[in-house]
């Protein structure tokens, strides 16, 4: 038995370019959101869950769209 293959995270990048958008958009508008509500005293709290939500979206926006330049680095070294 083998197993599966992977698909690579540029076919995956290719084929789904939404997400990549969707985590930047998402991380973005919960960070702006979050800023708002440090305006307020009663929804600082949120907005510290918002901050971390949307620098987490960020983060992992940012990490994927590195992974995607690593192996289309490693790519042309091979080819």
């Amino acid at each position: 038995m083998t197993l599966p293959q992977v698909m690579p995270l540029h076919r995956i990048a290719k084929d789904y370019p939404w997400i990549h958008t969707g985590l930047g958009l998402l991380g973005n508008t919960c960070f702006f959101i979050g800023s708002i509500f440090f305006f307020s005293d009663a929804l600082q709290t949120a907005g510290i869950w918002l901050f971390t939500i949307g620098s987490l979206g960020m983060l992992i926006d940012t990490l994927g769209e590195a992974l995607l330049r690593l192996e289309g680095f490693a790519d042309k070294a091979e080819g």
